[in-house]
């Protein structure tokens, strides 16, 4: 099986389909649903309202693939991601932006099954960001991975923190789900 380079899935994606590369293979799925959408928009305009005024860097929307690793290629795209201005590609970029975000969020959609979410997220660990938020909207809770290793869940009535990433944004669970 020829493996599939990051430049071939960008012209190659299939219309109204999400798709990501993980070592040079195409991996399609399902357009998000409603909710996931909902909470994925929720969370993008927190972000952006705290980081676009301080003018702290860029957070990218939905579906925003980031080359995570090359021979063979993996793409990757987060529900929300957040990169500091130090780390920022050329604003004339062409295609996805080889490098990790500091913030990637995940959102768990119905079908996503726990390893898939494990291995998003060691993908994006190993890449080099720095915090990666899980929030499963169906269970009301979500957690913490950061790349040192830890883990902190996150239950119905707690908060998302920036940490060293995003010093002083807090994010309730609560505002994003309700």
């Amino acid at each position: 099986m020829k493996l599939m380079t990051a430049e071939e899935l960008l012209v190659r994606q299939p219309p109204h389909m999400r798709s990501e590369l993980v070592d040079g293979l195409m991996r399609v799925r399902e357009p998000g649903a409603y909710r996931h959408g909902a909470v994925a928009a929720t969370v993008g305009a927190l972000l952006f309202n705290w980081v676009h005024p301080r003018k702290l860097g860029v957070v990218v929307g939905a579906e925003t693939g980031f080359i995570l690793r090359r021979r063979p290629d993996s793409v990757r795209a987060p529900d929300a991601a957040f990169i500091g201005n130090d780390r920022l590609p050329p604003p004339d970029v062409v295609g996805y932006a080889e490098l990790a975000p500091d913030l990637v969020v995940e959102v768990r959609s119905r079908g996503d099954r726990t390893g898939e979410m494990c291995e998003r997220t060691d993908d994006w660990l190993r890449a080099g960001v720095r915090l990666v938020w899980h929030i499963d909207p169906a269970r009301r809770r979500g957690a913490v991975h950061r790349g040192d290793g830890s883990v902190t869940q996150i239950d119905a009535d707690g908060a998302f923190v920036g940490e060293a990433v995003l010093p002083g944004f807090v994010m309730t669970l609560v505002e994003v789900l309700d």
